[in-house]
């Protein structure tokens, strides 16, 4: 399973990033499956050296190489963002919801609400369950505002590797 990568406050100071390596992380971007060979011949690099590097970027917490899927594809046919308000700590709450496995993705906000959580799930029984008895059961909790998906527009995991866009290999 991925680690998460969010979960861990000290991984922006671990790791310095230069040209080279958000040129490596976006090939990888594009091609989670490209060989060191061809990444190498890309960045103009030895093998060696760029295995190293994309060892670096793993092991630092930088990137991760997953497989993404469609969660339709897999029989996963609702997805909602559900809006949190929260009395007390919202990292406890938001910790929390990390632990739920239908919960893809928390974040702490400013705004209307105090903790964002994208949840994805088989069905509205499902997700009504997770409501009702694991989400609004969470100490802290207020109130809770769900936002159903009705379809994916876009949806990518390119941010890093270039600051324009265009700059990405592939563009």
């Amino acid at each position: 399973m991925p680690r998460d990568l969010r979960l861990n406050p000290t991984r922006a100071t671990r790791s310095r990033v230069d040209a080279v390596d958000r040129e490596l992380i976006g090939h990888l971007q594009v091609d989670g499956r490209m060989s060191y060979a061809a990444l190498a011949k890309a960045v103009g690099l030895s093998e060696a050296a760029v295995r190293q590097r994309v060892q670096r970027l793993l092991e630092g917490g930088v990137m991760q190489v997953v497989a993404v899927t469609d969660p339709l594809t897999v029989d996963l046919l609702r997805q909602t963002m559900i809006g949190i308000r929260v009395d007390g700590d919202t990292r406890q709450v938001a910790a929390r919801l990390a632990e739920l496995p239908e919960v893809d993705y928390v974040v702490l906000c400013a705004g209307s609400f105090d903790v964002l959580a994208e949840l994805t799930c088989a069905d509205d029984e499902q997700l009504l369950d997770l409501l009702n008895s694991r989400v609004r059961t969470i100490p802290g909790v207020r109130s809770t505002e769900t936002f159903i998906y009705l379809e994916l527009v876009k949806q990518t995991y390119a941010w890093g590797a270039a600051t324009h866009h265009g700059d990405r290999p592939g563009d």
